[in-house]
């Protein structure tokens, strides 16, 4: 009798055979899009101080010299200090995709690992949308099968994303089915993230995505040179789910592989904060406009949320930070209403504006059953607004911007970028226009070279 294959066995043989031909085009298409959008994110961590940080200690620790790439410094080192640098500067500006069902953030751990061993190993194009896709494909499976009770604790990117970004890094570099189970086992086994950051303002974020592309990188080597890791370490007695969750649902590691293509499930995010934020934003904004109200006119918002808004969002109570108030539901209400908009500019500019910190403490949070039923696979936005005048006002949006369904366009994910770029001052308007005939044509490369002049 053939024996049955475990869950991670068929998910390592699916992303260890995944050829470029077997990838819908539509999927290639969404790829070459994300990988666009992360890009400008990556380029805009330049700004941040916990970016600058880690770039400080990669230069010191790391090779002075190497075909990978550092995109905020633009100078070359060895893929894995590429990686964590890339890491960590792709997350700062919370502008990074997102999947709404597993709530992962894929671009930020994948793609940094996968560009920096494409460039050192002289790979194609079509070898790092391959690549990107499995690691996609793994990821948001992984992040599905560890669930709601996972993301209370555990910062999913984190964690999912060391595997994620193994399995990237595996498929970039040819690893058999049997050396790519051994890279999920090292990469599992490596796997963190907390969110206690949040409750003090820490720098741990940027950290999570640093760590979890290069940690993945590191595994995918260890596995390419015979090191072995534990062949269950996703659905085993003492692997991830039965440490990191209270439900996991092993069939969503492979759920409907090579038919549903999660990758192209993916969102953009349009406002520069916690994608938990995001469908009241666009909730309030949409009313707002509609019934022509001034600032002055709101006397209280209540947002409808489901619980992983509340589990993440409620510990900021009053941010003291940038990045904080970017997991500040009124703070980024307060943004939306007073300034029209909640991107890098307005947080850097107005976070602490008098007019955004009294609007602030005019939203609340409410557990909403409808909202939070949908919850993961949905992120439906619910306001309800009571006006000076004595109206009591509601709206919703269902696909929030940046949703598959309300996604983004080539042309507003070339503004996205240039905007983020300019923030980070990284990278000018022509170097970005130039970096853009490139990354659309990303798959008819013979060999993925430097992103931007030296």
């Amino acid at each position: 009798m053939k024996a049955t294959l475990t869950p991670s066995t068929q998910l390592a043989n699916f992303v260890a055979h995944l050829e470029f031909e077997d990838i819908p085009e539509a999927v290639v298409r969404r790829t070459e899009d994300l990988f666009l959008d992360w890009f400008g994110s990556a380029l805009a961590g330049k700004a941040g101080r916990p970016v600058q940080i880690i770039e400080a200690i990669a230069q010191q620790m790391g090779p002075k010299e190497g075909a990978s790439e550092v995109l905020m410094s633009r100078r070359g080192t060895s893929p894995m200090f590429a990686a964590l640098v890339n890491g960590a500067s792709s997350h700062y500006a919370e502008q990074d995709d997102v999947h709404n069902g597993s709530v992962f953030h894929p671009a930020a751990v994948i793609f940094p690992a996968v560009l920096a061993m494409a460039q050192d190993r002289g790979a194609s194009g079509r070898d790092l949308i391959t690549a990107s896709v499995a690691g996609y494909e793994a990821g948001i499976r992984i992040g599905e099968f560890l669930g709601r009770s996972h993301y209370k604790i555990f910062h999913t990117t984190g964690t999912v994303g060391t595997v994620a970004s193994a399995i990237a890094v595996g498929r970039l570099i040819n690893l058999s089915p049997e050396k790519m189970l051994h890279a999920m086992g090292s990469a599992g086994t490596q796997a963190a993230g907390l969110w206690e950051f949040l409750r003090d303002a820490a720098d741990s974020k940027q950290l999570h995505t640093a760590k979890a592309a290069a940690d993945g990188l590191l595994a995918a080597c260890l596995a390419e040179q015979g090191f072995t890791g534990a062949k269950q370490i996703l659905e085993g007695r003492q692997g991830m789910g039965a440490g990191m969750s209270e439900h996991s649902d092993v069939s969503c590691l492979t759920d409907r592989l090579g038919e549903r293509w999660a990758t192209i499930e993916t969102s953009f995010k349009f406002h520069a904060a916690c994608r938990h934020t995001h469908p009241a934003a666009d909730a309030l904004q949409k009313l707002m406009q509609d019934h022509k109200l001034a600032v002055a006119d709101v006397v209280e918002v209540v947002t409808h949320v489901h619980q992983g808004a509340i589990d993440v969002l409620g510990p900021v109570v009053n941010p003291e930070t940038v990045h904080q108030a970017k997991f500040s539901m009124g703070t980024v209400l307060g943004l939306i209403a007073c300034h029209g908009a909640a991107g890098v500019n307005e947080f850097e500019q107005f976070y602490r504006d008098p007019s955004v910190a009294d609007f602030r403490v005019r939203v609340k949070m409410l557990l909403d059953e409808e909202v939070d039923g949908a919850y993961p696979a949905r992120w439906i936005g619910k306001v309800t607004v009571h006006t000076r005048d004595g109206r009591v006002l509601h709206d919703r949006v269902d696909e929030p911007k940046g949703d598959p369904g309300n996604t983004l366009s080539r042309p507003e994910l070339e503004t996205k970028a240039l905007a983020l770029a300019a923030f980070g001052d990284a990278a000018s308007e022509a170097e970005m226009h130039t970096a853009f005939q490139t990354l659309w044509n990303i798959s008819k490369l013979d060999r993925v070279g430097r992103l931007l002049p030296e």
